[in-house]
């Protein structure tokens, strides 16, 4: 079970990993540092971050799903996210969904179970239900696999005749 985080509206990139942080370092520990400084201290492996719409917005940095991602984020659940956060979200294997008005059907602290095999996000707390389009199968894959540079390995691993 993981325990919801909530975020508002239009958090961008440089709030969810500022430019000073480091990608060995600093990143983990600056973590939305731009909303919430002390965030990396609460959040723990296996919770989610739950926000309004266009959640990632601004640069294409890589290093902000990352940082999500490093922390130990099991998903992040948006009205909306910006399209390049999205792609790199699942570049490096971190689920994403998409629920419609998702800040007003979860509050801070919630227990939240995300069933990823059919899209499913359980609000613990209210008992609440909700369905998340699914993703296409080979992004299925990809973020199954880890992320692309490891969903690309394991291909090669199969067309060259080695096991998984």
């Amino acid at each position: 079970m993981s325990t919801a985080f909530l975020f508002g509206d239009n958090i961008d990139t440089d709030l969810i990993a500022p430019t000073t942080a480091d990608e060995d370092k600093t990143l983990v520990e600056l973590c939305m540092s731009g909303v919430d400084p002390s965030f990396h201290e609460k959040f723990g492996e296996g919770d989610v971050v739950v926000a309004g719409e266009n959640f990632g917005c601004g640069s294409s940095r890589e290093t902000a799903p990352l940082s999500l991602r490093r922390l130990g984020a099991d998903a992040i659940i948006a009205s909306s996210f910006a399209r390049i956060f999205y792609r790199n979200a699942i570049n490096i294997g971190l689920p994403v969904f998409e629920i419609a008005d998702a800040t007003a059907k979860f509050s801070q602290g919630d227990d939240v179970v995300v069933d990823r095999s059919n899209g499913v996000i359980s609000n613990e707390s209210s008992g609440i239900s909700y369905s998340a389009p699914s993703h296409p199968a080979f992004l299925e894959e990809i973020i199954d696999a880890g992320g692309l540079i490891e969903y690309g390995n394991r291909k090669i691993d199969r067309r060259d005749g080695h096991s998984e």
